[in-house]
């Protein structure tokens, strides 16, 4: 932070205290000390009481103003704020002096805080709430979340929650993410920062394989293990730990099956909440009564519902009666206020169907996606869109998307026609183009973690070793790295193709392409 150009003139220093004693610059100079010297005139702070706390905080500011403080970068772990003091008075409404000094601040102890915020050159001063000491403690003293939530009898998210606002004010300093590309990545021409890490790490938790559907093109109705609650307890702690030494966020997106068919859903949802994480669901059609259970706990970030096309294909797809439902739901979901979003699995048989569904959808969810079917499980039994058909279907997408705005560009070659046409890009499938085992990973319930959900992808059972262990292990970092063949993709890291489609078709997901992809990129 550079140094306010300001003169050490005790008007500079003490403009509040001046003002409502004008005598006090008689006797200050450039170097006195202004609380220093009402030791001695006391007859100042018989008229004006707080008029030493006063002074403390004017002295601070101006500190503060003339210094240089050096801000920590790439932090491996959370610090106060090298700029900020922390002043504890006897009176109440100081900080407001500063804009009306009119005020007259009553006797009350207390603790006052200033501070310049990182990135800014203004100088704050506000009262310190009780938030924000338990903050400055928690990292001060280096005392653990847990620890501090099993001291007050609160939840980790709480403190987490208090520790992140701490953060978002300025009070404390946050390590950078530990999930990011590694040095060598292809970059392309892709230069914005954001593409490269990420601030949150998702869990695509598949808690039951318990279905109330049975659709044509599920890539898996496999028979696995029943998941008990305990192992679901330590995953979300196996979880919290990753997220903390990783310095991400945390989301527990809980899927299936149908996540709310899992005997113990409304416990887990609990305890992933009480641990501060993001929740959503990607579900079928349920109850009011079971989406009122879920609020009750907390507001998942998302409902994610999917729909194979329009009502004829749709249900033959999922099952009679299903379009309708999903309507009705979407419909509930709103008065809710839940944000809605709608998935289909793009396939040759309804790919004709997609904008006109689109339209339907406008109005009724916040946001309308596709995915390419993976020719994986039931999936094999279902037409893929014929590639040279693609890129005329995603131009009559975007067409269209220009005046539905529930349309969205989640398929990463979405990027490559806007890169094409001189557009801004976005951030692909992922937010990161293909993040398999990057920024998520997809959990089953016997404890298999693999990198894509929708492609074998084994990289570790969480039973036996820990997320950790997992996400930085050999397999999983293959997978991160992708195909080579997209090496010398100018948009490499927001796109990256689908390696699901890939290895549905029976390609070498680690060296050949998108069968899909349109660039002329070798």
């Amino acid at each position: 932070m550079p140094k306010f150009c300001l003169e050490t003139s005790p008007q500079n220093r003490y403009p509040v205290c001046i003002a409502l004693v004008p005598n006090i610059a008689r006797v200050l100079d450039e170097n006195t000390v202004l609380s220093e010297v009402l030791k001695g005139h006391t007859e100042w702070l018989h008229e004006h009481p707080y008029l030493l706390d006063l002074a403390k905080i004017e002295e601070s500011k101006y500190h503060l103003m003339t210094s240089s403080p050096v801000f920590p970068e790439n932090s491996t772990g959370y610090s106060v704020n090298p700029a900020l003091d922390l002043i504890q008075v006897k009176w109440q409404q100081l900080p407001e002096l500063f804009s009306d000094p009119s005020i007259i601040p009553e006797p009350c102890d207390g603790y006052i805080l200033v501070m310049v915020r990182p990135g800014l050159n203004n100088v704050e001063v506000r009262n310190a709430t009780a938030r924000d000491l338990l903050a400055l403690k928690l990292i001060s003293e280096n005392i653990e979340p847990r620890q501090a939530a099993l001291e007050g009898s609160v939840t980790i998210g709480t403190i987490d929650n208090i520790l992140h606002l701490a953060e978002q004010s300025g009070l404390i300093i946050a390590p950078t993410t530990h999930i990011k590309r590694p040095d060598d990545f292809p970059t392309g021409e892709i230069k914005e920062p954001e593409y490269f890490s990420s601030k949150t790490f998702t869990l695509q938790w598949h808690i039951t394989q318990t279905c109330d559907l049975n659709c044509r093109h599920c890539y898996d109705r496999s028979n696995r293990e029943v998941m008990t609650l305990e192992q679901g307890l330590f995953v979300l702690d196996d979880l919290y730990d990753f997220c903390r030494n990783h310095h991400v966020f945390g989301q527990v997106s809980f899927s299936g099956g149908n996540p709310l068919l899992y005997p113990h859903f409304d416990r887990l949802y609990k305890e992933a909440s009480d641990r501060g994480f993001m929740t959503a669901v990607l579900g079928n059609p349920m109850p009011r009564n079971c989406i009122e259970k879920i609020l009750a706990i907390q507001k998942p970030e998302f409902y994610q519902i999917s729909l194979e096309g329009l009502k004829d294909h749709n249900d033959y797809i999922r099952g009679s009666g299903h379009f309708d439902q999903v309507f009705d739901f979407l419909r509930l979901l709103g008065e809710m206020n839940i944000y809605r979003m709608v998935m289909l699995t793009l396939t040759n048989d309804n790919m004709d169907q997609v904008i006109e569904l689109s339209g339907c959808l406008n109005g009724l969810t916040e946001l309308f996606t596709f995915n390419r079917i993976a020719t994986v499980g039931r999936g094999a039994e279902l037409t893929p869109v014929p590639p040279s058909k693609f890129r005329d279907f995603l131009a009559l997408y975007m067409d269209a998307a220009k005046s539905n705005p529930c349309m969205g560009y989640k398929d990463n070659l979405f990027n490559l026609m806007r890169w094409q046409q001189g557009l801004s890009l976005a951030g692909g499938c992922t937010g990161h183009g293909c993040g398999a085992a990057f920024n998520f990973v997809a959990l089953l319930p016997d404890g298999e973690a693999h990198a894509c959900r929708k492609m074998p992808s084994f990289i570790g059972n969480i039973y036996r070793e820990k997320l950790n262990d997992i996400y930085h292990g050999i397999s999983a970092q293959h997978y991160r790295a992708g195909s080579k063949s997209c090496s010398n993709c100018p948009i490499r890291p927001v796109c990256g193709g689908c390696p699901a489609v890939c290895y549905g078709l029976g390609l070498d997901i680690n060296n050949d392409r998108d069968p899909y992809c349109f660039t002329d990129q070798n």
